[in-house]
């Protein structure tokens, strides 16, 4: 099979020149483009000079129609409104969409769907191998303890993030819910402010910590009494992030449209 042709959206970004070095350097993938918003200063710029990998005769494009008729597949670590454009886009050429981007709205999620009638998305509040491994532990402790186990999901960041709490942190509230049987929007408590009274049981508590230049600590509490369990990652670069988007790009390809996450491509069970 050809090596897999992969462009990158926001590579002007530090998630971005990092996932340009990792396709360059992933054996059945090439970089094959890089998308920038309208104007910005980066346009026109060589990708592999950005990326810090020498030159490659790459331009980065701030116009889509072109770039998506010569590649396989898209890496995008962007923002809301950019992702859902580049969804529609990908529906339209057919090709694999991996996306990373959090703080999608349920618009935003419902349109994603609607793109992966056509096109192959892969999509994952956290790609990284750990971060996984561990929602699927949240899943299997919360459907083995009961409601006397209180769960409350603490996570910290560096302090440019502009979304809370984090897609990882709903996704590992998600595994909570899925474990107990029970929807994540009925059962989230995502701020505590005054007096808030005694909590209720059930809930699946959020706590957001942001400062310094933290790349994501995430940790889930089942708080019982007596005795606590509790289930941490941290992750300490962000290189862990764009090995897993190279990596569900590689699975993608080929596969009938959809709408997939990293469970998927780590063949871990939902269940």
């Amino acid at each position: 099979m050809n090596q897999m042709r992969l462009a990158v959206a926001g590579p002007a970004g530090r998630m971005g020149r990092m996932l340009t070095r990792l396709v360059h350097e992933t054996p059945g993938c090439e970089i094959a483009g890089g998308i920038e918003r309208k104007g910005a200063p980066e346009v026109g710029r060589d990708l592999g000079l950005l990326a810090g990998i020498g030159e490659l005769g790459i331009p980065v494009v701030d116009e889509p129609l072109d770039l998506f008729t010569r590649i396989d597949g898209i890496l995008d670590f962007t923002t809301p409104a950019a992702t859902v454009a580049l969804a529609t886009l990908a529906a339209q050429a057919r090709i694999v969409h991996v996306i990373g981007t959090t703080g999608l709205s349920d618009d935003d999620e419902a349109r994603i769907k609607a793109a992966a009638r056509h096109a192959t998305i892969v999509k994952s509040g956290n790609m990284s191998l750990g971060v996984n491994l561990l929602a699927s532990l949240v899943r299997t402790v919360a459907a083995a303890l009961d409601e006397t186990f209180d769960i409350e999901i603490v996570e910290m960041h560096h302090r440019h993030k502009v979304d809370a709490p984090s897609g990882t942190a709903l996704m590992l509230g998600q595994a909570a819910a899925e474990g107990r049987d029970v929807s994540l929007a009925t059962h989230a408590v995502r701020a505590r402010d005054g007096h808030t009274g005694a909590r209720a049981s059930g809930a699946i508590g959020f706590a957001v910590l942001r400062g310094g230049s933290v790349t994501g600590d995430h940790t889930v509490v089942f708080a019982g009494d007596g005795e606590r369990i509790e289930l941490t990652h941290r992750a300490e670069s962000r290189e862990i992030f764009a090995r897993g988007a190279v990596r569900a790009a590689l699975w993608a390809r080929g596969r009938k449209p959809g709408l997939y996450t990293m469970t998927d491509v780590l063949g871990l069970s939902a269940n």
